[in-house]
Formats: structure tokens, C-alpha cells, sequence
């Protein structure tokens, strides 16, 4: 029975098609063996079920060392078998010595062959950058975060989509499901503080009403930040900044720190050197000591 085609044997005549070229378009494994070498006959079938396994994902070309031992010691300097060598853009990137354990095979190939879920995003993404097809990038976004919850980054893309349909209070799910460290520093911060300031001037009431508003009852927090939100997507960055300011002065428990959490957001948005983000932030600082 023949090889499927991402199982090869080489040979000194078609290695650098079967691996050096292959390499530029994905991982290639090659597995250094001898049919007199008891490790490497129980090494082969768990690296054609890993293959298999893999469908495609990874090349694993198979060159017997007893018929072509000098390529294997001269060019790439295998003085014994089983050796896994792992080429990647021509060179080789990782050596496995010995007929070490599946999980370390595992462990070697999540260096360099994609995640399922990192194989949905792109398609996700270039759904909506090529065909403009929101609905579809979003599903699979969607379903790539479901496979693979930890991953950040298609959370924030995710997030990024789920705004451009408005869907603001499910991009801050999204975002909120995010690792501690991501929520706090970051792209995801900054996005997360966003969508959050969308959400809130979704339902606000106009810019009049919450300045009278504020202005009989100063102490009405809910009116400052929807009033921060809406002066933050007019582009009154200042004016936004002094009600999360006057948020964090009268009642830091407000939702949860949301006055420091809004201001640090717009630091970032703005960059460390602008004059207003210098100036706020020494307010900032004073404010809480």
C-alpha cells in the first residue's frame, strides 16, 4: 500500500524537493532510521500515527541511514538512529535524539504546526477582510474560542468584530473572559475600557440632559461616565477624562474602579507623551494619595 502523500521517502536525489523546499510552506520531520535498529522500527509507527494524526499538517519523510548514511553524517551530522530532525524554511529548527515518548513529539510539533483554533481565526479574518462577510468571521471566531478558550488573541479579535456590529455588551464577555494580566495591560485593556465606553453612550441620554443632570446631583456617578463615554466619542478627550477623574475622587467602588480603569484606558489610547495623558496622570496620581 503507498503512502498517503504526507509520508515520503528520501533520498539523496530528491532531498532538497522533498524537504528544503517543502520547509518553506510548512514543517517537514525527518526521521534518520535503520531497519537494523530495534528503537527505530518501534519509532516508526508512532510517527506515521503521529502523521496521520497531524492529516497533512506536517511532512514526515523517512531517509534510511543504511542506504544513505553519508547524507545523514556529512550534511546534517546524525551519527546515530532513531534521530528526528525538524526543518523549517531550509534549516533545521529542533532535534530529537532517541525514540523519545509521544508527549515530547507533542511538544515539539506545538512549536511548529498551528493550532486547529489558529487555523479558524485566520479563515475567520479573511472571511471579513476579503469577502466583508462579518457574520461568518465572527461564527467562526466564535467557534475557534470555544476549541481553544485561552487564546487571547482570538478573543481580541473577536471582540474588535463584535464591536463593528454593535454588539458591545458581548465584545466586553468576551474580553472580560480574557487572563487577569491581558484585562489589565495592553490591547485588551484598552479594548475592553472601549467597548465599555460604547456600550454605556449606546443608551445615554444626550450631552444637555447629563450636564443639567450632574450639575443637580453631582454625586450621580452612572451620568459622569455616560457622560465620559459620549464626550470620549465626540473626541473631547479632556472633557472625558475629568468626569472618570471626578469618578475616581467621589467613589473609587464605582463598577468596579471603572473612573482609574476608563483613564488608564485613554492613556493608552492617546500614548505616554501626549500633553493631556501628562497631565491627567499627575491629577490621577494626586487624586489617589
Amino acid at each position: 500500500m503507498a503512502n498517503p502523500p504526507y509520508i515520503l521517502e528520501a533520498t539523496p536525489a530528491n532531498f532538497k524537493t522533498l524537504v528544503l523546499e517543502n520547509s518553506d510552506k510548512g514543517p517537514v520531520l525527518v526521521f534518520y532510521w535503520s531497519p537494523l535498529a530495534g528503537p527505530c522500527m518501534k519509532l516508526m509507527p508512532r510517527l506515521i500515527r503521529l502523521a496521520d494524526e497531524y492529516c497533512g499538517k506536517f511532512l514526515l519523510v523517512l531517509l534510511d541511514t543504511d542506504k544513505y548514511g553519508r547524507l545523514a553524517r556529512e550534511e546534517y551530522g546524525v551519527t546515530s538512529v532513531p534521530t528526528v530532525k525538524f526543518f523549517r524554511e531550509g534549516k533545521v529548527v529542533h532535534t530529537v535524539y532517541g525514540a523519545e515518548s509521544d508527549a515530547e513529539f507533542r511538544r515539539a510539533l506545538a512549536k511548529f504546526v498551528p493550532h486547529a483554533a489558529d487555523l479558524i481565526q485566520v479563515r475567520a479574518l479573511q472571511a471579513y477582510q476579503n469577502g466583508g462577510d462579518l457574520d461568518q468571521a465572527c461564527s467562526l471566531l466564535f467557534h475557534a474560542l470555544k476549541d481553544d478558550p485561552a487564546n487571547d488573541s482570538i478573543a481580541l479579535d473577536l471582540a474588535k468584530l463584535l464591536i463593528l456590529r454593535n454588539e458591545y455588551a458581548r465584545a466586553e464577555d468576551v474580553l472580560n473572559a480574557c487572563s487577569a494580566e491581558a484585562r489589565d495591560k495592553g490591547e485588551i485593556a484598552t479594548l475592553l475600557a472601549h467597548a465599555g465606553f460604547l456600550r454605556v453612550a449606546q443608551g445615554a441620554p444626550d450631552l444637555a440632559t447629563l450636564e443639567q443632570s450632574i450639575e443637580e446631583e453631582p454625586e450621580k456617578m452612572i451620568a459622569r461616565y455616560q457622560l465620559s463615554a459620549i464626550k470620549l466619542l465626540h473626541n473631547d478627550y479632556a472633557g472625558a477624562m475629568q468626569q472618570l477623574l471626578e469618578i475616581v475622587r467621589r467613589d473609587r467602588a464605582f463598577r468596579d474602579d471603572v473612573g482609574r480603569k476608563g483613564l488608564l484606558a485613554i492613556f493608552n489610547m492617546l500614548g505616554d507623551g501626549h500633553e493631556l495623558v501628562l497631565s491627567y496622570r499627575s491629577m490621577l496620581s494626586e487624586v489617589l494619595h
